[in-house]
């Protein structure tokens, strides 16, 4: 195999002849390249504690919960990240279709529009365990505000899953306890209207007296899951909205001309052990 240094000396002028034109063919693409703007929203997750009535109402001390969930608790919210709904409720929110240059006409305005905006789009759990929403855009403030909303639908989706339940054992509770108040009136118009001593009496005046601590139970479990379904604990805390970028993320010129010139003199450099080994062989032939 013939010495580098050796080796560049014969063919320096054909290797920075390929540097100085990946350098210039590359400066072209980059500089021609329209400007995207990164924005940036980071959100840590909320504690799951505070969305279950039994934690939220025990006897426990609360300083033994954490204030703030795990990275684990994110896991639930990337799956729903590539949901379309995310996207397309975003695209309506800030009207995407028109901003795209998309026709009033087209049917699909409002999917295609979605489909752009989550594929400028990447939410990721950090290695801090923190949910990052990034999005990129040729607008500084159109980035940041699109960064916020995808965030924003994604606590507002996930708030709305941890409420559904408390809002079906809410109305549960109502059901049985409007049965209750029901069986109780019944009951307590019977001994008013009704001739009923001894032992008869004695056992529906216990039962009275069971059904109106059952619904004074009830009472307080309708007031403690009201109590939980209008506090709507939240799934994340966004800990810095996204705010619009001073400089562009995309392109990097610099980084991006540095690596088109270590990778064209490498390559020129191989092509020239090619071709000098060729020349070796025609040689010895």
């Amino acid at each position: 195999m013939p010495d580098i240094f050796d080796l560049f000396f014969r063919w320096w002028k054909q290797i920075i002849g390929l540097v100085i034109i990946t350098l210039i063919v590359t400066a072209i693409i980059v500089y021609t390249m329209p400007k995207k703007y990164l924005g940036v929203a980071t959100a840590l997750p909320a504690a799951t504690y505070a969305s279950d009535k039994s934690n939220v109402f025990s006897q426990n001390l609360q300083v033994l919960y954490p204030s703030l969930g795990t990275a684990d608790d994110l896991d639930m919210i990337l799956g729903t990240a590539h949901l379309d709904t995310v996207y397309s409720f975003v695209a309506d929110q800030l009207n995407l279709a028109d901003y795209y240059g998309m026709s009033k006409n087209d049917g699909e305005a409002r999917q295609k529009a979605a489909s752009i905006l989550k594929g400028r789009t990447r939410v990721i759990k950090s290695d801090y365990g923190e949910l990052k929403v990034k999005v990129w855009d040729g607008d500084r403030n159109q980035a940041a505000a699109m960064a916020n909303a995808i965030m924003g639908k994604l606590q507002l989706m996930h708030q709305d899953v941890q409420t559904a339940n408390n809002v079906l054992i809410l109305s549960k509770i109502k059901e049985e306890y409007s049965g209750k108040q029901v069986e109780y009136q019944k009951l307590h118009d019977s001994l008013s209207h009704m001739d009923i001593t001894g032992s008869t009496a004695q056992i529906l005046t216990a039962k009275q007296t069971s059904l109106i601590q059952q619904i004074q139970e009830y009472e307080k479990l309708i007031n403690q899951y009201q109590l939980m379904v209008d506090a709507k604990p939240q799934a994340l805390v966004t800990i810095e909205k996204a705010n619009p970028p001073l400089w562009p993320d995309k392109p990097k010129p610099s980084q991006t001309l540095l690596a088109a010139l270590i990778i064209s003199f490498f390559f020129g450099l191989f092509a020239s052990v090619i071709l000098e080994r060729r020349r070796m062989v025609k040689g010895d032939k």
